[in-house]
């Protein structure tokens, strides 16, 4: 039996979730294709939850993985937030806005008892965290219809504990991985290492199977991570060039663009440290800033900036989120790229 059987997947390849850029349609496509597509669930309301989750079921039965963040929100900070909104002044004054009429809000909603309720109608065979885990009562609840529990370790301690506190499987997240830093025990940047100096490591510390995400970008690097001892492999950055991801024109510019492989780890999107490819106010502002408001609260005012310099083409306030390696990306379909991925395997 193939290492990845216990997925339920032909391929061991797992679509990263990646939230903002990408809905049901991607996950549909990979997990057609005999991989394991993952639909981000922290940024969607209960409604669209649901709607996207009878997307997919309506459209394969193929497993899917439910994404999901468990983060403890913050207690909003009135003198923090101040501090950060008057970093950003001088860009609110550029663009003619008046930093009192940005609305607080959080925009992500961590994995709860009320979220559980609506993933129990639909039963995902597979449901991922990020930042740790949720409270055991919660995790009992998605174990107790047979889901596998994913956990994303940046660290050898991190994969420790997901496996000592009921993950089924490890994702162990190199440096090289775009978007959001999986890092929970810490918040120590200088303890993440690469994919290929983490995977070994981890696989000799802990017996659940694990997987490999961070940089793997083709079939030699899938080859590679496979070889080393890695269950599947995950994939973010590749896929976001595929028709079905909903990266934005100035995302896909920048992708596409020849500074594309200048990235930075960086807090100043959402109060968490992700990585992104450089632009104008992670080298004015950033790229790791103590003044930004917690995760993920600071999101709230940059997003207005976001949007107006969109509007004109710019991404100079974009989280253009992307790996250390985006040479695999592709514009071919999820489908497609998911096979070459696999290549021979």
């Amino acid at each position: 039996m193939k290492e990845h059987a216990f997925l339920g997947v032909d391929l061991p390849i797992i679509q990263a979730p990646m939230a903002g850029v990408q809905d049901s349609q991607l996950a549909v496509a990979v997990s057609s294709a005999g991989g394991l597509g993952s639909l981000p669930c922290a940024m969607l309301s209960h409604d669209a939850l649901r709607t996207e989750l009878a997307s997919i079921k309506s459209q394969t039965n193929n497993p899917i993985n439910a994404n999901f963040f468990c983060h403890t929100p913050p207690t909003p900070n009135a003198a923090r937030e101040l501090r950060w909104r008057s970093e950003l002044q001088p860009y609110f004054s550029e663009y003619g806005i008046d930093s009192a009429d940005i609305p607080a809000g959080p925009g992500r909603e961590p994995f709860s008892h009320a979220v559980a309720d609506i993933l129990e109608e639909f039963k995902p065979d597979i449901v991922s965290f990020h930042f740790g885990l949720p409270a055991q009562d919660l995790l009992a609840r998605v174990k107790i219809w047979g889901a596998k529990i994913l956990g994303c370790a940046t660290t050898i301690e991190e994969a420790q504990w997901l496996e000592a506190n009921g993950a089924d499987a490890i994702i162990a997240q190199g440096l090289e991985a775009g978007g959001h830093r999986g890092i929970f025990l810490s918040d120590d940047l200088s303890a993440q290492v690469g994919t290929f100096a983490l995977l070994p490591q981890i696989l000799q510390r802990v017996t659940v199977p694990v997987i490999a995400a961070g940089g793997i970008c083709d079939a030699k690097s899938v080859a590679a991570a496979l070889s080393l001892g890695a269950a599947a492999v995950q994939v973010g950055t590749a896929y976001l060039l595929c028709p079905e991801t909903k990266s934005s024109p100035v995302h896909r510019a920048a992708i596409k663009g020849e500074h594309a492989h200048q990235t930075a780890i960086t807090n100043i999107f959402s109060g968490r440290p992700a990585r992104g490819i450089v632009n104008r106010v992670i080298r004015e502002v950033g790229p790791i800033n103590d003044h930004v408001s917690e995760f993920p609260l600071a999101s709230t005012a940059i997003t207005a900036l976001r949007k107006k310099a969109e509007k004109t083409g710019s991404g100079d306030f974009s989280p253009l989120w992307c790996g250390q390696n985006p040479s695999g990306c592709k514009e071919i379909s999820a489908a497609e790229l998911t096979r070459e991925l696999a290549g021979d395997v």
